[in-house]
């Protein structure tokens, strides 16, 4: 797993991002972090995380997108104590046919991905959205985060105060995060917008 600090400038506020699959950190490098040190992590081809010392901060905050709020639960012991969490269009089953993603679909996606899909993939997250512009990874590199991705299996699960969901979102369905979601109690967002949501905030306060 690899991680990025978009700010760190000793600030007393913390936020901590876990990505989607495929992306890096300049799907959310426009937003301003403001007070706030920002620290992304991505690339779940391996779970293995740098330890960080995050006693210093008065507030921390742990916002989760796609995949991520799946793996986010993963690491369960070192954020279990965070102030808020939010979740963006995705479940802690993301495989799943009634809470995340239909199980068939997956399993297609993975053994069929090829460049090709992937860029067909990719047009479902947003009309907006440019893969190239916001990882630089290789197919080969993609496919073999899908799969690891099957396998995270979180014993314990985070508390989520907060699901952001979109009703067009063409990757995890609109119905499915609703039906994980209403069972938990996390206050549901709904948004108008798709998969990707991040276009529409200048600044992670907007998202907090």
């Amino acid at each position: 797993m690899q991680y990025k600090w978009l700010n760190k400038k000793n600030n007393k506020k913390l936020i901590v991002f876990f990505n989607g699959w495929g992306m890096d950190e300049k799907i959310v490098s426009h937003l301003d972090c403001t007070d706030y040190d920002v620290l992304v992590f991505f690339d779940y081809r391996n779970l293995d995380a740098q330890d960080f010392d995050f006693s210093s901060y008065q507030t921390k905050n742990l916002i989760a997108w796609s995949m991520g709020v799946c793996v986010s639960s993963y690491f369960y012991d070192k954020y279990k104590d965070f102030d808020k969490f939010i979740a963006i269009n995705g479940t802690q089953k993301p495989i799943d046919d009634n809470y995340g993603i239909p199980v068939m679909i997956y399993n297609l996606m993975v053994e069929n991905f090829n460049e090709l899909s992937c860029g067909k993939f990719m047009s479902k997250i947003s009309s907006e959205f440019d893969l190239k512009q916001y990882t630089a990874r290789s197919t080969a590199a993609l496919k073999e985060e899908l799969i690891e991705l099957s396998k995270v299996n979180s014993k314990q699960l985070l508390k989520f105060d907060k699901a952001i969901v979109s009703k067009k979102d063409r990757i995890m369905p609109y119905k499915n995060q609703l039906n994980y979601w209403k069972n938990q109690s996390a206050d549901i967002i709904e948004n108008q917008g798709s998969h990707y949501v991040f276009n529409q905030f200048c600044a992670w306060e907007d998202i907090l």
